[in-house]
């Protein structure tokens, strides 16, 4: 008789335990146990329990491969769900195996986990781990199904209920406590003002604090200050929700005619156009996407939609600075351009013009479809085709937790009729489809990839970029990090070629996310580890750091509504001296649809509880010691980058906090 020692670990979330009845059976390479039902009396599987159980079996079982867990039913109890955080087993010979799982089992079935080392397929894989790992990604699939939400986006997940999602992807209930909480605190205060009943134009627009006495931050101040200075304006470019639009000017397009003499006063006399674009200073912001939206009407009332053009220099005093804007991409006496040295509102009118153009590209473009849809399909994928066992479900499974969830509500309540875009954005539950479809067709591989995105933008060298400085820094401490592991479990490029769970899983994801465009130079087929390393570091990238700087300053950048209004509900001026006070109010958003911009922007700023910030991994997926040891570097490497981020912004007035390692979110989970 051989007696096996196992431990079983009940998670520690306030609905973790269950009720119902659980058995083991342990696989080894010689054989399994008999099926043991773990009892020690009482309720053995309540939050955060540690249970203990001899399981005897009449053989030596050999190496173990998998234990098999039984949810079965107790008396006339109802099934319920068990979050089964991990399993080890001490053999007679004292040899311990771990087999973590992190993983809801709901209702009355039986589950097979993988021991814990992360195991490649290859020709010598044990026949009973290949058996379980299909059965595993068969029963996965089957649960995560594709649909097609719009047509020339990104496909997502066949669920438009997040209450029918698997309970693996469904918030926490201290998460999902933590994010209805704040939008009926918020919404009730903002409602109980009548801010939300109110359907007039402003008529002051410092009354816009009055819809949030308590929610400000230093950063929302200084934006209600700053929104008019031409500096802070092109500081945004920069630093603020959509870093990422700028680009390098070589050459000034045939569709934005600016002379040399119309920025002559902005230049100064020392320079001129021609010398400012020869020597790299000049940069521009092109919003020919927008050419074409369908506009949402608000309020009954018909809204517009610019695609303007914004011609930027870098000073003499290093700050991107606006010298000329057209609000359409055809030139003429109907769409003139517009300078400094116009009427104040005139030039002000026109500034936020292009702020509302920046809210609807970052909203569509950057926010939802370079982040949130993207990290839909990396998980969708992940878990079709990745197994628990695989080294990169391992490394990639805290960076899409709470994805499927998130997503689902804002189809439902966001972007989707009725929601919130159609309430108060311009661009609308009619607009955003458009967009995404154009946003895909101008994408490629290059823009999800931090160094690739700088350097074909031209702007290696603007000084005060913070968020690309601090950006490359996680971007290179995620590729170490990836690195590691990459070279860890795989001996050779041959070894990535012939991994038929990894090429399914990339195969996956240039089908159903990026829609088979080879154009896009998106991966179908990794070659190399190189390739393989690039690859995840996007991945990882993307579902983190990327999504917090483009998500976690909307409500510093947003919530003064004139510096990103989400709707205009006058066209673009056609002349000059035409602006006034009066003409900008009327143009502005109306004040319910202010507020509940302000509502969403606070919501989206402020991550639930139940947090984990970048490189926070308390589920042990790893359990070999190399594998563990590269995390710990990884930790190492974002604590040095957090210290370095806290140090510079202790000098600045505009400080930048995004992408700081201790408040980067691991996963796209608001």
């Amino acid at each position: 008789m051989f007696t096996y020692i196992v431990k079983v670990v009940t998670g520690d979330s306030l609905t973790a335990g269950t009720f119902t009845s659980i058995s083991i059976v342990l696989v080894g390479s010689r054989g399994e146990s008999s099926k043991h039902q773990l009892d020690n009396l009482g309720r053995d599987f309540y939050p955060g329990a540690v249970g203990n159980y001899d399981v005897s079996s009449d053989m030596d079982l050999g190496d173990l491969l998998l234990v098999r867990l039984y949810k079965e039913p107790f008396l006339i109890l109802p099934a319920d769900s068990w979050h089964c955080s991990y399993v080890t087993v001490t053999c007679p010979k004292g040899e311990l195996y771990q087999f973590p799982c992190y993983h809801w089992i709901t209702g009355f079935v039986t589950l097979e986990v993988h021991e814990g080392k992360g195991i490649i397929l290859s020709g010598d894989t044990n026949p009973i781990l290949r058996k379980q790992r299909c059965s595993e990604l068969e029963r996965k699939r089957a649960m995560h199904q594709w649909k097609i939400y719009a047509e020339g986006s990104p496909h997502c997940i066949k669920e438009d209920n997040e209450n029918n999602l698997p309970g693996d992807a469904q918030y926490s209930w201290i998460k999902k406590s933590s994010f209805d909480f704040t939008l009926a605190s918020t919404g009730m205060e903002v409602k109980f003002k009548g801010f939300l009943d109110c359907k007039e134009s402003w008529t002051d627009l410092n009354d816009i604090n009055r819809i949030f006495c308590c929610k400000r931050t230093p950063m929302s101040e200084l934006v209600s200050q700053k929104w008019k200075e031409d500096k802070f304006f092109g500081y945004q470019f920069l630093n603020g929700t959509n870093p990422v639009m700028i680009q390098k000017c070589f050459r000034i397009p045939d569709n934005f005619p600016v002379t040399d003499h119309m920025v002559a006063a902005s230049l100064g006399s020392s320079t001129n156009l021609h010398k400012e674009l020869q020597n790299g200073n000049i940069f521009l912001a092109d919003y020919k996407i927008l050419e074409g939206i369908p506009a949402n009407t608000i309020n009954g009332e018909k809204q517009y939609i610019a695609a303007p053009l914004c011609l930027l220099w870098k000073s003499q005093q290093d700050r991107i600075i606006p010298i000329a804007i057209q609000l359409g991409q055809t030139p003429g006496e109907q769409c003139p351009i517009f300078l400094p040295n116009d009427s104040d509102w005139d030039w002000t009118l026109a500034k936020i013009w292009v702020r509302n153009s920046e809210f609807n590209f970052h909203q569509v473009v950057t926010h939802l479809l370079h982040t949130h849809l993207f990290a839909e399909v990396f998980n969708i994928a992940t878990t079709r085709h990745l197994p628990m066992g695989h080294p990169v479900y391992k490394l990639l499974i805290p960076h899409i937790r709470y994805t499927l969830e998130i997503n689902v509500l804002a189809r439902g309540n966001l972007i989707g009729p009725g929601g919130l875009f159609d309430q108060a954005v311009v661009t609308g539950n009619g607009g955003v489809p458009v967009l995404l479809k154009k946003g895909m067709e101008r994408l490629d591989y290059g823009s999800l990839c931090l160094p690739d995105d700088i350097q074909a933008r031209g702007v290696e060298s603007i000084p005060h970029y913070f968020y690309r400085d601090d950006g490359m820094k996680i971007w290179s401490a995620v590729e170490r990090f990836v690195s590691d592991i990459v070279r860890y479990y795989y001996e050779s490029d041959e070894t990535v070629q012939t991994d038929p769970e990894l090429q399914a899983w990339v195969a996956e994801i240039f089908k159903e996310g990026f829609l088979e465009r080879k154009t896009s130079g998106i991966p179908s087929f990794l070659e190399t580890k190189a390739e393989l390393i690039k690859y995840l570091t996007m991945v990882i990238f993307t579902c983190s750091a990327q999504h917090a700087a483009v998500n976690s300053g909307q409500f510093d950048f947003y919530s003064w509504m004139p510096n990103g209004p989400a709707s205009m509900r006058k066209p673009p001026p056609t002349a000059k001296n035409t602006a006034t006070f009066q003409n900008v109010l009327d143009t502005l958003p109306q004040v319910n649809s202010t507020a509940t911009i302000m509502i969403t922007a606070w919501l989206l700023s402020n991550e639930p509880e139940d947090k984990r910030p970048l490189g926070t991994y308390p589920e042990e997926h790893f359990t070999e010691e190399i594998p563990r040891k590269c995390m710990e570097g990884f930790k190492g490497d974002l604590s040095e980058i957090s210290k370095q981020i806290k140090e510079r912004n202790e000098n600045l007035e505009l400080t930048y906090l995004y992408l700081d390692p201790e408040v980067i979110e691991n996963s796209v989970s608001i």
